[in-house]
């Protein structure tokens, strides 16, 4: 039987469906290929996107793959291989290490494709750590997020050379488009976190981790404090899942510099638009390499001028000197961990003149419009799918 008169059943495997690029990302392709007439299995622990998953007719199949115990990974590997019979599943696509090592088992086991996406830096200190991350490229195809990360693939796996395949993450568009957020949902919004709309306001998404810079948006914060700047807020949005020390940290580090009432921890942001929407200004302050970096993507789709550490994968996703003249800039890259040359950059922002924010912004739009759209992301994954069940063969296929 050929691909065009069966659509496959596809297995995606990630640790959890709480929040992050990756569960984004496995959400994303999922209503693709049930758009698409295919069907979509997650195995995950389960959270909060399952039911937006669901919504659109995929299946969550809930398993203990977040787990890293050997024994644990060992018996993932036959819960998955039951679902690969059970459910007649013709590929499977791993998102993440521990269940990737699972995937592995069950689809050499199970004679079917096996997929993964590289979607972080991984640490990779020792030989141990080295191997472990090596499943990730094992697949039959490995996906890459980003140029940064394809090449940091290449160097640290000789096994994955020619089967990188570079497919930048992609987001929504339109939905963050300022146009797409109704002044109902920035109003309540707004109203939850207890903000004044009338003042600037700096946005920084990112689950609360110390990689992820908060701290040196913290201090950027006072710096424009001590440079006469009273009225400027900063809203600090993420999960801190379970980092409670941290959180105390971030807390202790505001209040030593008085700022209680103009930088807001206010946790989980399910509205990224609407959030976006109320910003003057978006930071991406983290301290190590991103693979890719979705925040800063969505915040020049959303129209917000951006400013990121000039780490990792930036250079594709926010165009900026040296590589593009300022009349090309898309955002602004700063030193990473350098909260002084934030400050200085923000301040810049924050006094654009009207005429060349909407020059910047427009710009910015159109280059993510061209080169990250969450269509584009799934329509080259799903041609991955299919070229890897054309190579199987019919009489090979479920």
């Amino acid at each position: 039987m050929s691909i065009q008169k069966s659509k496959p059943v596809v297995l995606q495997v990630i640790p959890d469906l709480e929040t992050g690029g990756a569960e984004r990302t496995t959400i994303d392709v999922a209503k693709a290929l049930t758009d698409g007439g295919w069907t979509a299995l997650v195995a995950s622990e389960g959270g909060r996107l399952v039911a937006e998953l669901e919504s659109f007719g995929a299946h969550h199949i809930t398993q203990p793959v977040k787990s890293k115990n050997p024994l644990t990974i060992w018996r993932n590997a036959a819960r998955l291989g039951e679902v690969i019979r059970d459910r007649n599943v013709g590929l499977i696509h791993a998102r993440s290490r521990a269940p990737a090592w699972s995937a592995l088992l069950a689809a050499r086991r199970e004679n079917i494709p096996f997929v993964t996406t590289y979607h972080g830096v991984y640490n990779q200190k020792s030989r141990l750590k080295a191997f472990y991350n090596s499943v990730m490229a094992r697949g039959d195809t490995v996906i890459a997020n980003s140029g940064y990360t394809a090449n940091l693939i290449q160097k640290r796996h000789p096994v994955a050379a020619g089967k990188i395949l570079v497919i930048h993450r992609g987001s929504d568009l339109g939905a963050l488009s300022p146009e797409a957020v109704s002044s109902e949902r920035r109003k309540t919004l707004a109203d939850a976190w207890k903000i004044d709309t009338n003042r600037p306001m700096i946005l920084n998404m990112g689950r609360l981790t110390a990689w992820k810079g908060q701290g040196i948006v913290i201090d950027a914060m006072a710096k424009l404090a001590e440079a006469g700047d009273s009225q400027t807020i900063a809203v600090l949005a993420g999960d801190a899942q379970g980092r409670d020390k941290y959180l105390a940290e971030l807390r202790a580090q505001i209040a030593s510099h008085g700022l209680e009432d103009r930088i807001l921890l206010v946790g989980h942001c399910a509205d990224v638009p609407a959030a976006l929407s109320l910003a003057d200004v978006a930071v991406v302050a983290s301290v190590e390499a991103e693979a890719f970096g979705r925040a800063a993507v969505e915040a020049q789709a959303a129209r917000v001028p951006v400013i990121v550490s000039d780490l990792g994968a930036v250079p594709e996703t926010v165009l900026a000197p040296p590589e593009k003249s300022d009349d090309e800039r898309t955002g602004w890259r700063v030193p990473p961990g350098n909260p002084e040359a934030l400050a200085a950059v923000l301040r810049q922002v924050l006094d654009l003149e009207s005429k060349d924010r909407q020059a910047l912004t427009e710009r910015a739009a159109h280059h993510v419009g061209e080169n990250f759209s969450v269509e584009a992301m799934c329509e080259k994954t799903l041609k991955a799918y299919r070229n890897l069940l054309s190579d199987q063969g019919p009489n090979q296929q479920r």
